[in-house]
Parts: structure tokens; sequence; C-alpha cells
């Protein structure tokens, strides 16, 4: 006799809202003084390097002002910061699991 398979339900992260994409675009543009508006920033946008055209002194700034925003600690040591700041999606992503505000 075969028994029925069992269903398990999968634990999903939050997904980031269109909403905290805008609001962090727009934090990273007045942080920066980024001559771009908000909305032209495409979430899926390289941050670093190509696309949007960061530096690692933009990154560490940004850095500081989604930690102040949101209430969590960005630290410069993490592993997964490559992952983190790859773009504006994968950061709202990451705040979205982590934020505290």
């Amino acid at each position: 006799m075969q028994q029925a398979a069992t269903h398990v339900p999968q634990v999903t992260t939050p997904e980031p809202t269109d909403a905290l994409e805008r609001e962090l675009a727009a934090l990273v543009v007045e942080a920066l003084n980024l001559e771009v508006r908000p909305k032209e920033i495409a979430a899926d946008a390289p941050l670093y390097g190509e696309g949007l055209g960061l530096d690692s002194i933009d990154i560490l700034e940004v850095a500081l002002v989604v930690s102040k925003k949101y209430g969590f600690q960005l630290r410069s040591d993490d592993e997964n910061n490559v992952r983190i700041f790859q773009s504006l999606g994968t950061l709202a992503a990451h705040i979205a699991a982590h934020r505290t505000k």
C-alpha cells in the first residue's frame, strides 16, 4: 500500500515591497547626493561598479544610513556583503528580513 505524500509548507523570507525598494532608492540618492531620480534606479541594477556606479566608500555610507534608518547593523566584514549590495532589490530583501524599525 502506498502512503500519501505529506505536504510540508515552505518557510520563506518576506518579499520586499516595491514601496521599500522606492524608499531605499530615495534614501541612497539623498545620502550620496546622486544626480539621478530614485524612480530611475531599477531594482535589479547593480549598485557597485556598473549600474549605479557606487564605490566602496559609497557602499559604506549606504550601510550607515540603512543601519540608522532600519535599526540593524550592516557590518563591513560580513561575508555576504557582495550578495547583499548586489542591487537595490537584494538590499531591500535583506532589509525586509532583518529590520527592527
